[in-house]
């Protein structure tokens, strides 16, 4: 078979464990560990507290400096709710694209990777496989493994993260910071306000001030930081709240999460909103005990920038025998944390973000087999 066969039909492998965010990806773990031991590559493992989660790293090749490090992420964003013409567990080929959930976020990275296994363990220069969980939640899971990486592996050349990018070369991308609002309110009969408080209508006082910082941070956009869109973004991703439409709602949830380019100081934009939550928590504490407004960040991921990526961009340029400028992508990804660890890192992957987290996600069988011809040269590279 050719590694691109190989590769399909690890693909076929990995998109049939489903490694939806909040589900184990111990299986799929399992798998991959399984296979790199066919050619003699040991395997690390580094769970998460509850041990129903894990990140593995492995080093294909020999221990030496110089090597590349290849990184993708297990997880996958839910198929609930989406109308999918197919089942999403089980990979189908139809006119030139291949469909099924991960296929280009980001297994299909993952499956050419681990298909040039067998030529990347004849390097005379490392590759470093990397593969997380929980990214799709706020680049949750990779912490642990780069700090375990960093202090074991020999240093690398790069590491480059496999994000869907249609085989450009990304060397920016934004950070993220999640957060959870959770207002306890006091229920009562809903004609009666003054007998309560709504936790719906708290929740809909600080969406409210959410949604004029988001159009404040528009309107102070720079727009030639190279980001699309420029500004940092602020929406509500989640809701939920109440029990009945004549009760006043005794509870309330929201998610929002703030996505902001390099130089953005997060803290001072939500200090307005601390504030807020603080004068509501106490003004409803004041009136009822029990009650308040609690806002805790769930996770939190650095920016990207290109500072000190010359050397990795002309190395991946001579893969991907492309020369077109690098460019900066919107969305948050583990790239600024393997930065922080004295990584340099860019972005570079098969498939595009337009497809991702969509029903029917796919990745054309061109973007496929380009980055089959990425990895082989990449052995090539470092033979």
């Amino acid at each position: 078979m050719t590694d691109t066969a190989v590769a399909r039909s690890i693909l076929d492998t990995l998109v049939a464990f489903d490694t939806t965010s909040s589900r184990s990806n111990l299986a799929l773990i399992e798998w991959v560990k399984n296979y790199l031991a066919q050619f003699g590559v040991q395997a690390e493992r580094v769970a998460n507290e509850a041990g129903n989660k894990a990140n593995l790293f492995a080093t294909c090749g020999p221990s030496v400096a110089g090597g590349v490090i290849l990184s993708g992420h297990s997880d996958v964003v839910p198929v609930e709710g989406q109308a999918w013409s197919s089942d999403p567990w089980a990979v189908r080929e139809a006119e030139g694209r291949l469909y099924g959930r991960g296929v280009a976020d980001m297994k299909g990275f993952l499956a050419l990777a681990l298909a040039h296994v067998p030529r990347f363990v004849k390097g005379a220069s490392p590759v470093h496989l990397a593969i997380s969980y929980d990214e799709e939640v706020g680049c949750q899971g990779a912490p642990a493994m780069i700090e375990r990486m960093a202090a074991s592996i020999p240093a690398p050349r790069l590491a480059i993260i496999g994000e869907p990018s249609s085989m450009r070369i990304i060397t920016g991308h934004k950070g993220i910071s999640v957060f959870e609002v959770r207002i306890r309110g006091h229920e009562a009969h809903s004609s009666l306000t003054g007998h309560g408080i709504s936790a719906n209508m708290v929740a809909v006082e600080i969406m409210s001030h959410l949604s004029d910082i988001a159009r404040k941070l528009e309107a102070e956009a720079d727009v030639e930081n190279g980001f699309d869109p420029p500004q940092a973004t602020l929406t509500i991703g989640e809701m939920e709240g109440g029990t009945a439409a004549n009760i006043l709602a005794g509870h309330a949830r929201f998610v929002f999460d703030l996505r902001a380019p390099p130089g953005v100081d997060t803290a001072a934009v939500l200090a307005p909103l601390q504030d807020q939550c603080a004068a509501l928590d106490a003004s409803m504490k004041a009136r009822f005990a029990g009650t308040g407004v609690k806002l805790t960040q769930i996770a939190s991921a650095p920016p990207m920038t290109p500072d000190g990526s010359d050397d990795a961009v002309a190395f991946v340029r001579r893969l991907t025998g492309e020369n077109a400028p690098a460019s900066r992508v919107a969305y948050a990804a583990e790239g600024g944390q393997f930065q922080q660890a004295g990584f340099p890192t860019l972005i570079c992957g098969p498939g595009s973000i337009e497809q991702a987290h969509q029903p029917d996600e796919w990745i054309a069988s061109e973007q496929f087999e380009a980055g089959a011809r990425f990895m082989d040269r990449l052995a090539g590279q470092l033979a």
